[in-house]
């Protein structure tokens, strides 16, 4: 998998479990509450480390031997580099050596990334380098131990930037994959190379360990229900209830090669409260459950014979994100009411004090925009991409760009298709797009760059007509569907972590998906299910057998990806850090948006590791053991170019949902 891979859900085989009972597991935790002027004090840090200390050496839970978890609080530097040294020279080839830091994280101008002492000075803002740990220097023991299986948590402001930050001066920016080497090794940050990580008012510990403790403590991170809680799925957990908490902070997660399959405890996979609270975290909307929701939870209480205070204490608990992000909406409400109250011209100081105190409380624009408009009427509404040109044949007219390796453009040209539009109701339509049949290449050759071995074989596929959405569906679309009766689960009419009416809905599984094609099929009489595998790529490449539709490379004026990142010769460009409106970028030749970036895109097929013994008749990929792993295709917002390519794949379990995962439908259309 590549640097910034989605998490992954893997089965475990008997190999590996035997490995993982085997294995030595080697643990250093290091909080630093204590600070010089220049940073203030974190008083949950310590805590932290007492609260990882405690999930991992439980023998239920952990099961690390308590002889190999040091716990260092507000050690010195040379205490700290010392000890971080000796953890990853002394390990062997087989252990699993864990790294977790609390405390401040420190970025520079060159962008090198220090993880604080408790001595780290900042003067006028400037660190001292020498008080501190550089990045750097864990980096290169990383390289140099012996162990297959590192995984590093960092809880601290821009821990991103100890992944993808480091830079060197006058040399641009490392490349991380290269930089770490090595196998199995996992990277858990709290935010992002530019954000904040925000402790709670009405946590002990940070927000991101708490939820980190809790996925382990209460077994809520074994979301494929396995019994084992693997870092990907930790990872995943934490993300999302933080999200939830503080939508302005946002955990990344960095594994290499076989990282994601690092195991790190185990959880009472038949325990009924937890059962209960998977049932919990399913029905409950946004802080509340309907009353359907709520009659089924309570005869699941009386099933699983669970008293009320446990059960009541379990809906608190998965319901605590929702009212600490509610708590931080109604603090930003009253302090705006009370600054309009004593300065009734807002100007720019002011102004900026609010966005300051908004990111105090890791909070978005997006999150306060409504409050903001009720008060103070400023906000305009963001204006509407500038319609597509249609004609009367129920054609649309569209540009397509070629570039070559560098990303420059070399040739532009109008392409037409044919197209029908669904209506959803309440002006709300869906376009679908004429795919012509035909015969292509599958897969990716060896050749080309980044390529992944699960796109091998290349093979041959025969693909019918049929018609695609003309993007992924919108949110908009989405919740004139979710608004119609239910056929098999409930959906959200809302998931959508960044909200629009024109950005694609996100935050979907794959089960929620195929529960939007069923319902708009049953509103249509018309069949709409997603694409298969084969079926997408084909769509993607529209005839084209280069790495992306555009030729040998993208830039972010032709995609939504991370431009931190390049691929072959392109320069580097924006990173945007959310999903952008349909339609933004240019086609590709069959007239299809965003198939590069975005979003990631749900296939009908269960994941396969690679084409051996694939349908060569584009049909879905499916066996009869119903995998819970489905397949993603076309990269996100989030991800590198190299991630965006048409014959990158990946996959996640079929009940998981993401920032950066959402779909497109298809409808079967005769041969002409």
């Amino acid at each position: 998998m590549t640097n910034d891979s989605i998490s992954q859900l893997t089965l475990i085989t008997p190999t590996y479990l035997s490995q993982t009972a085997n294995m030595r597991k080697v643990a250093l935790l290091i909080g630093i509450s204590e600070y010089q002027p220049g940073l203030n004090p974190l008083p949950s840090a310590v805590k932290d480390v007492e609260a990882m200390r405690r999930v991992l050496v439980n023998p239920e839970m952990g099961n690390f031997a308590e002889a190999n978890v040091t716990v260092l609080k507000n050690p010195q530097r040379q205490e700290m580099e010392s000890a971080i040294y000796n953890l990853y020279a002394n390990c062997q080839k087989d252990d699993l050596v864990l790294f977790y830091f609390s405390g401040h994280g420190v970025t520079v101008e060159s962008g090198d990334f220090y993880l604080s002492t408790s001595i780290t000075v900042k003067n006028q803002g400037k660190l001292n380098p020498t008080s501190a740990v550089a990045a750097t220097s864990v980096h290169s023991w990383m390289n140099h131990s012996k162990s297959k299986r590192l995984v590093i948590i960092l809880d601290c402001c821009f821990s991103g930037a100890f992944a993808k930050g480091l830079t060197a001066k006058d040399s641009g920016t490392i490349d991380l994959q290269q930089h770490l080497g090595g196998e199995g090794r996992a990277i858990l940050t709290a935010s992002t190379s530019t954000q904040y990580a925000f402790e709670s008012d009405g946590l002990e510990l940070s927000i991101y360990t708490h939820y980190l403790v809790e996925g382990i403590e209460k077994g809520a991170a074994d979301i494929d229900g396995d019994g084992w809680i693997a870092v990907d799925e930790l990872h995943q957990y934490a993300k999302t209830k933080v999200q939830e908490a503080s939508p302005a902070m946002t955990p990344e997660f960095y594994p290499f090669k076989d990282g994601y399959r690092i195991f790190l405890a185990k959880s009472p996979k038949d325990d009924p409260t937890l059962k209960y609270r998977k049932k919990v975290e399913e029905l409950n909307r946004a802080g509340k459950f309907t009353v359907p929701a709520r009659r089924l939870l309570n005869s699941l209480r009386l099933t699983l014979n669970l008293t009320s205070d446990v059960a009541d204490a379990i809906e608190a608990e998965v319901q605590q994100p929702y009212r600490e992000y509610q708590r931080k909406l109604d603090d930003y409400e009253e302090t705006l009411v009370e600054t309009i109250e004593n300065e009734p011209t807002l100007n720019e100081t002011i102004l900026n004090d609010l966005r300051d105190y908004q990111q105090h409380l890791g909070l978005r624009d997006e999150d306060v925009a409504l409050i903001e408009e009720r008060i103070i009427g400023q906000r305009k509404p963001t204006p509407l991409p500038e319609p597509i040109k249609q004609n009367q044949a129920n054609q649309f007219e569209f540009d397509i760009v070629t570039v070559n390796a560098q990303g420059q453009s070399i040739n532009s040209s109008k392409g037409r298709a044919e197209f029908f539009a669904e209506s959803l109701g309440n002006g709300v339509v869906l376009e679908m797009v004429a795919i012509p049949g035909g015969q292509f290449l599958m897969g990716s050759p060896e050749s080309e760059p980044e390529r992944y071995a699960s796109e091998s074989p290349q093979h041959t596929v025969n693909i019918q007509p049929f018609f695609m959405g003309k993007f992924t569906v919108t949110q908009s679309q989405w919740a004139s569907i979710a608004a119609l009766p239910k056929v098999n689960i409930d959906l959200n009419p809302d998931p959508s972590y960044f909200k629009g009416a024109n950005r694609p809905v996100e935050k979907v599984s794959w089960d929620d998906a195929i529960e939007f094609c069923a319902r708009l099929s049953k509103k249509t009489e018309k069949t709409y299910r997603l694409p298969s595998e084969a079926e997408w790529e084909y769509a993607c490449r529209a005839g084209t057998t280069t790495p992306f539709y555009f030729g040998e490379t993208i830039t972010t004026d032709l995609a939504n990806y991370n431009g931190n990142y390049t691929y072959g010769s392109a320069p580097k460009g924006e990173y945007r850090e959310q999903t952008t409106d349909v339609e933004k970028f240019p086609a590709n030749p069959f007239g299809l948006f965003d198939m590069h970036g975005n979003i990631w895109e749900w296939c009908q097929d269960e994941w396969h590791e690679n084409y051996n013994g694939a349908p060569k008749d584009g049909s879905a990929w499916l066996v009869e053991n119903d995998n819970r792993n489905r397949l993603l295709v076309g990269g996100s917002w989030y991800y590198n170019p190299g991630s965006c390519r048409s014959a990158r794949r990946d996959y996640l379990s079929r009940g998981v949902s993401n920032p950066d995962a959402g779909f497109r439908v298809v409808m079967a259309r005769r041969r002409t």
